[in-house]
Formats: C-alpha cells, structure tokens, sequence
C-alpha cells in the first residue's frame, strides 16, 4: 500500500440522470469519431503546451473525456466499485468492474479502474495486464503508463519503467512526477553504472 502513491488515484465519477442509455455497442460507436477527434486535439495542446497549470488543465480534460466514454451502465458500476473499494470490499468491486469490462470491452476507465483496485490488493501482475490492456486501448492513457511505471519500478524492473516515463513525457511533457522518476531513474542507472 506504501507505493500507491506512484499512481494514478481513483477519481469519483458523478452519475448523469438525464443521460438516456443505448445498447452498449450502439452508444460506444455512434460517440466514438468525435470523442477521437476532441481527444486528437487535446493531446496535441498536451504535447506543446509548456505552462505546468495548463498542462494540468489540459490532462484533466482528457480524463474527463475517458470518463465520459463508457455509459449510464458502466458509470453505475464503477461508481458501486468505488464505493466497495473505499470500503475494502475488493471482490465486490472487482465483480462490479468485471461487469464493465464485459458489457464495455472498449472503455478504458472499466479496464484502469479494474487495476486500480488490483494495485489497492498488491496484485501487480492482474493490474499489469489490465494497465497492458488500457494501453492497447487507447496508447496515449498517461495515467495506465504512470502505473505501470510504478508497478515495474517496485518489482525491480527499473530498465522497462525508465522506457515508460520517456513515452509518458513525450505524451504529456509537463507530468512532474514523470519527470521526477525518470530522474530518479537516470540517476540511479548512471550511478550503478559507475
């Protein structure tokens, strides 16, 4: 629990009473050419902006459109996990996430909330393979590369985060955790190497 400080909290989702829910599939591609395009854009102003609160702005934006993503369904049963979770109800929060992944196969909150909660129960290799999965999703998921990073940092694989933090800061360069790590890293390599 001492290294969950190396990821990306759980951020509270609020539920939407006015949103209608369509099938899943329906409601998933009908929004997805634009919420590609908005995300297209602000990764591209988090790419060149240079100012740290704006990139802040900017990445929060981005997570915002992550979150909206999924539906009325899946917002329901992250919320549920949360709420478990926060209770260390794990397995109930896990059976709430396994649900959205499943009837969501492509929305990445389901999929980073799911390894969240593993990180929460120190299993690193189940939330490694669901941050590998958000990843496959949509590449540019700053918060799957930071725990991702943390994880393969506290198992010793410090080689493979280092290449992560540079990927992450060549996404999102303002990141000053990012920046810190991978200067911790640098360091510590050019130290052991000396």
């Amino acid at each position: 629990m001492r290294f969950l400080f190396l990821f990306v909290p759980i951020a509270a989702l609020l539920l939407s009473p006015a949103y209608a829910e369509a099938p899943a599939s329906q409601e998933f591609s009908a929004e997805q050419p634009n919420r590609q395009g908005r995300l297209d854009e602000l990764f591209s102003d988090l790419k060149q902006e240079r100012n740290e609160a704006t990139a802040r702005r900017i990445a929060k934006r981005i997570r915002e459109e992550w979150q909206r993503s999924g539906g009325a369904t899946a917002d329901v049963l992250i919320e549920w996990a949360h709420k478990a979770a926060g209770e260390k109800k794990f397995h109930v929060a896990l059976d709430l996430l396994d649900q959205a992944v499943t009837l969501y196969p492509q929305y990445v909150e389901s999929w980073n909330n799911r390894a969240l909660v593993y990180l929460m129960m120190n299993d690193f290799d189940r939330a490694m393979s669901d941050l590998s999965h958000v990843l496959s999703i949509e590449p540019r998921h700053f918060g799957a590369m930071s725990g991702l990073a943390g994880i393969l940092r506290v198992t010793g694989r410090e080689d493979r985060a280092l290449e992560i933090y540079r990927r992450m800061l060549e996404i999102y360069p303002m990141q000053r955790s990012a920046q810190r790590a991978l200067l911790d890293l640098t360091d510590k390599t050019t130290d052991e190497r000396l």
